[in-house]
């Protein structure tokens, strides 16, 4: 299983959208979130930022799932 989260902002938001892509086709498991209006390092520079909050909530559920299977 990969998680993959990048802001819509992210200079590598193509590459990281065409990963989960190709996990996908390949019939692996991904999940992926774009947060809007993120940049890179958005989480560390602004991490009281509703958008790392609701990041770091996302990232803790899927954990939460994975360890629960």
């Amino acid at each position: 299983p990969t998680y993959i989260d990048v802001g819509s902002a992210e200079n590598f938001r193509d590459d990281a959208v065409a990963y989960a892509d190709t996990l996908w086709r390949t019939g692996r498991d991904a999940e992926l979130h774009v947060w809007p209006g993120a940049f890179h390092g958005y989480d560390t520079i602004a991490p009281n930022a509703t958008v790392s909050r609701d990041a770091l909530e996302a990232r803790t559920r899927w954990l939460r799932r994975l360890l629960d299977r």
